[in-house]
C-alpha cells in the first residue's frame, strides 16, 4: 500500500496541463451554443410554434402533439448539424446525481433519422431499479419520465440531453423535479395574490436562485489512492497536518496554475451549456474552491447546478484531477456548502425582496420579508430536514457551516424596524399622520447602503435582496430543499391573504390591515430571529428556551417530515400525497443507513487490512532496535514506550472494529428502517467512528513515513 502511496504521489508531481482555448475571446459569442431554449425555439420555430410553446411553459400546461412535434423535428436537425447520433430523457431520481438512458434517432427499419414529438414528450425507463421507498417493486417495473419544456435541452458529449420528470406507472412521482415545479406554481398563485395588494399588473412571480457552489479538487491519482474517498467521498482517517487553514492564506488567495487550468475549462463548457457561471476563486480551506454563477429562474438553476457538478468532474478526468463535493472530506477544515441564494421576481421586473427608496413601496417589501421570516419560525423543523444528509451532519456547526438549530438573520437595521414595528401598539392614524413614519417602515431605505454585517454562521440570513440558505449541503440536489421552503412560503403568503382580508372585511383600511396581520407575525416569528454568534453555547441554552429545535442528525430531522403539520402541508397543496412522502422518507432513511454502512466497511477494511499491519510491521522493527540497544547496554526505554504506545493503539483498532462489526450484524436484524437508521447513527456512527478514527491518527504519527500506506492530509490538500 505504500508503494501504491508514492507512486501516487510520483503521478500528483508529473502532471503536465492540457492546454485549454476558448472558443472566443468573448463568451457572448458561444454562451448557450450547447442549449436549446427558448431564444433557440425562436431562431428555428415559426412564431405560431414558438407562440405555443411559451404558453404552455408560461400556464404549466402539457403541449400538444402537433407542437410537440414541431419542437422535436426542430431539435433533430440542430443536434444532428453538431454530429449528435443519440438523445436522452435526462432525470433526477432520489439517488441525489442525474440518469439517463441513450436512443438512438437512427431507425433501422426505415433505413432513416427519426425523432418524433412523442419521443420528445415521453419515455420508459425501469422504475423498479431506481429508489422508491416501495411504491414499485422488482416486478413493477414501470415508469415514465416526461419533457419539462421550461428547462433548455442541452448537448452534453455525444448526445441530445431533454430535462424530465420521472413519475411511477400509477403516477407517484419518483424524483426531485416533480414535487419543485409543483412547490414553484404554488409560490407563484400565492405572492401573485398578494402581490395584487400592491400592483394590479402583477399577473406571475418567478423565485429565483444562484447556488455558491464549494468544492474540493485533489489529483486522480491521490484520490485513486485512498479508498475511502473513493467508497465514500470523504477520508475516514488522516492526522490534522501541521498546517491547514489557521493562517486563512488560501482564501481569496492566487489560483493555482493547475487549478486555473482546470477552473478555465470547466467554465469553458457551462457556458455553451448555457450555465452563466460568474465568480470562483479560492476557498477558506487549503484545496477548497467556489463556483457561483448569476441568478435563473429557480427550476432552470437547480437543473443547471446538477449538470455543472457533472460538467466538473467529467473536466477534472481531462485534467487528471478529481473533484470532491462531499459535505465533510477532510476533518478540521472547513465542509462544502452549497449556498442557495433565493429571492422572488415579478413579471413586472421588481425583486420582492429589495428594499425601496419610497416608504411605500416597502409595505411590500415588509409583506414578503416578514412572511418568509414567518414561515421559516412556522416550519423551521421541515426546513432542517430539507438539508439533513450523513455527509451535512459532519458539516452543520463546524468550521464556518451553520449549525442544525434553524434561525433566521436580517441584521441590525432590519431588526430594528420589526422591533419598532413590534413595539408600536396600537398607534392611532389620524388624518395627515404618516403611518409609515410611526411604523418605521421609512427607514428601511437605508438597507440599500449595503450597512448590513453578513452573518456567516446563520443557516437562513437575509443579504441585501435576497435570503441565503447557508445550511445546504455540497452535494444535495438543491430541488429538495426549494421544494420545502418555496411550499412553506407559499403556505405562509395564502394564510396572510386570509388574515388580511378578514380585517378588510371588518373595515380596516387595507394599508393598515397589512400592517396589522404584519404586527402580529413580527411578534410571533422573533423567536426564530437570531443575530449573534450561532456557534456559542449561549445560543444553545437561549435557542432551548426560545422552544427552537436543534436536532443535529438526519434520521432524527427526517422524522420531521412526517410530522403532522408538515405532513399536512405536503398533502392539501397537492406537492406531495401521503404514500410519496413517506416513501420519499423511507427512501432518505435508506440512503443513510447505507452511507454510514459503507463507511463503516472502509474504516474496517482500512484499519485491519493496511493499519494494522503496517504498524505490526513497524513495530517489529522497533522490538529488534530495541533489542539490538540493549545488546550493546544502551537504554532502551524510550523505544519501549513507543512500542507500547503501538500496541495500546494496534488493540484500541481492533477491539472498535470487532465490536463495530457485531452491532452492525445486530442493527441489520431490525426490520423497522428508522429503528436501524437511529441503531446506525447512535451505535455505529456515534460510537465507533471517532474512537477508532483516535488511533488510526495516532498511529501515523508513530509509523515510519516510508511505511504509512495511506495518502496523507499535507499530500492530499497541498500537492496540486
Amino acid at each position: 500500500m505504500a508503494q501504491i502511496r508514492f507512486k501516487s504521489l510520483e503521478q500528483a508531481g508529473n502532471r503536465v496541463f492540457p492546454e485549454v482555448v476558448a472558443p472566443s475571446n468573448k463568451i457572448s459569442d458561444y454562451f448557450g451554443v450547447n442549449a436549446f431554449g427558448l431564444e433557440r425555439m425562436k431562431e428555428t420555430l415559426s412564431p405560431d410554434v414558438y407562440k405555443k410553446v411559451n404558453y404552455y411553459i408560461d400556464k404549466g400546461k402539457k403541449i400538444d402533439t402537433e407542437t410537440a412535434d414541431a419542437v422535436a423535428a426542430a431539435v433533430k436537425t440542430w443536434a444532428m448539424t453538431k454530429g449528435i447520433t443519440h438523445y436522452t430523457h435526462w432525470f433526477q431520481p432520489l439517488t441525489g446525481a442525474t440518469a439517463e438512458k441513450h436512443d438512438t434517432f437512427f431507425d433501422g427499419s426505415e433505413k432513416i433519422e427519426k425523432f418524433k414529438g412523442s419521443a420528445l414528450v415521453q419515455q420508459e425507463p425501469d422504475a423498479s431499479s431506481f429508489p422508491s421507498g416501495g411504491i414499485r417493486s422488482t416486478f413493477e417495473a414501470r415508469g415514465y419520465t416526461a419533457w419539462d419544456p421550461s428547462s433548455p435541452i442541452f448537448i452534453w458529449g455525444n448526445t441530445l440531453c431533454i430535462p424530465t420528470v420521472f413519475i411511477s406507472y400509477t403516477g407517484e412521482a419518483l424524483d426531485n423535479k416533480t414535487p419543485l415545479l409543483k412547490a414553484l406554481e404554488l409560490v407563484d398563485k400565492a405572492a401573485t395574490a398578494v402581490c395584487k395588494y400592491f400592483d394590479r399588473d402583477v399577473s406571475k412571480v418567478n423565485a429565483s436562485l444562484g447556488c455558491e457552489q464549494e468544492y474540493f479538487v485533489i489529483d486522480k491519482a491521490l484520490y485513486y489512492a485512498r479508498p475511502d474517498l473513493v467508497m465514500g467521498g470523504r477520508t475516514v482517517f488522516g492526522h490534522n497536518p501541521a498546517r491547514g487553514q489557521q493562517l486563512d492564506d488560501h482564501y481569496f488567495g492566487s489560483i493555482a496554475p493547475r487549478i486555473y487550468n482546470f477552473m478555465r475549462d470547466f467554465e469553458i463548457e457551462c457556458h455553451k451549456l448555457g450555465i452563466p457561471v460568474s465568480t470562483r476563486h479560492n476557498e477558506v480551506a487549503p484545496g477548497q474552491f467556489e463556483v457561483a454563477p448569476l441568478f435563473e429562474e429557480l427550476n432552470v438553476a437547480a437543473d443547471h447546478n446538477q449538470l455543472m457538478m457533472d460538467t466538473m468532474q467529467k473536466v477534472a478526468e481531462r485534467h487528471s484531477l478529481r473533484v470532491l463535493f462531499h459535505e465533510k472530506p477532510f476533518a478540521g477544515l472547513n465542509g462544502t456548502g452549497k449556498h442557495n441564494n433565493w429571492s422572488l421576481i415579478t413579471n413586472t421586473g421588481v425583486n420582492l425582496f429589495q428594499p425601496s427608496s419610497s416608504a411605500r413601496e416597502n409595505l411590500q417589501f415588509l409583506v414578503f420579508f416578514v412572511n418568509t421570516i414567518k414561515a421559516v419560525y412556522e416550519y423551521s423543523d421541515l426546513l432542517r430536514a430539507s438539508v439533513a444528509s450523513a455527509g451535512n451532519d459532519y458539516r452543520l456547526g463546524a468550521n464556518e457551516a451553520p449549525p442544525a438549530i434553524m434561525s433566521v438573520f436580517i441584521g441590525s437595521q432590519l431588526s430594528t424596524v420589526l422591533d419598532e414595528l413590534d413595539h408600536s401598539g396600537n398607534i392611532k392614524i389620524k388624518k395627515g399622520d404618516n403611518m409609515y413614519m410611526k411604523f418605521g417602515i421609512e427607514k428601511i431605505p437605508e438597507i440599500i447602503l449595503d450597512n448590513t454585517d453578513r452573518n456567516r454562521t446563520s443557516p437562513f440570513a437575509f443579504t441585501g435582496n435576497k435570503f441565503e440558505f447557508r445550511a445546504v449541503g455540497g452535494e444535495a440536489n438543491v430541488a429538495a430543499p426549494m421544494t420545502v421552503l418555496n411550499l412553506i412560503v407559499a403556505e405562509q403568503l395564502k394564510q396572510f391573504k386570509k388574515d388580511v382580508d378578514a380585517r378588510i372585511a371588518k373595515g380596516s383600511e387595507k394599508r393598515l390591515a397589512i400592517i396589522s396581520v404584519l404586527k402580529d407575525y413580527v411578534k410571533s416569528s422573533k423567536k426564530i430571529r437570531f443575530e449573534g454568534d450561532n456557534y456559542s453555547e449561549a445560543w444553545i441554552k437561549e435557542a432551548e428556551k426560545r422552544g427552537l429545535s436543534n436536532i443535529t442528525n438526519t434520521p432524527r430531522s427526517l422524522k420531521s417530515y412526517l410530522d403532522k403539520k408538515n405532513k399536512d402541508v405536503f398533502v392539501k397543496n397537492g406537492i406531495l400525497n401521503e404514500r410519496e412522502l413517506e416513501a420519499r422518507n423511507e427512501t432518505m432513511l435508506e440512503n443513510y443507513i447505507m452511507k454510514i454502512q459503507i463507511e463503516s466497511r472502509v474504516m474496517g477494511d482500512l484499519a485491519l487490512n493496511h493499519i494494522v499491519p503496517t504498524s505490526v510491521s513497524y513495530q517489529n522493527k522497533l522490538i529488534e532496535n530495541a533489542n539490538g540497544l540493549k545488546g550493546i547496554g544502551i537504554d532502551s526505554a524510550a523505544v519501549i514506550k513507543t512500542i507500547t504506545e503501538i500496541s495500546k493503539h494496534i488493540e484500541g483498532i481492533k477491539v472498535g472494529v470487532n465490536e463495530m462489526i457485531d452491532e452492525r450484524r445486530r442493527i441489520n436484524k431490525i426490520e423497522d428502517t428508522y429503528d436501524r437508521a437511529i441503531e446506525y447513527c447512535d451505535n455505529v456512527k456515534e460510537k465507533y467512528f471517532e474512537r477508532i478514527r483516535y488511533h488510526v491518527d495516532k498511529l501515523e504519527l508513530y509509523v515510519d513515513n516510508d511505511d504509512w500506506p495511506l495518502v496523507k492530509y499535507r499530500e492530499l490538500l497541498f500537492i496540486r
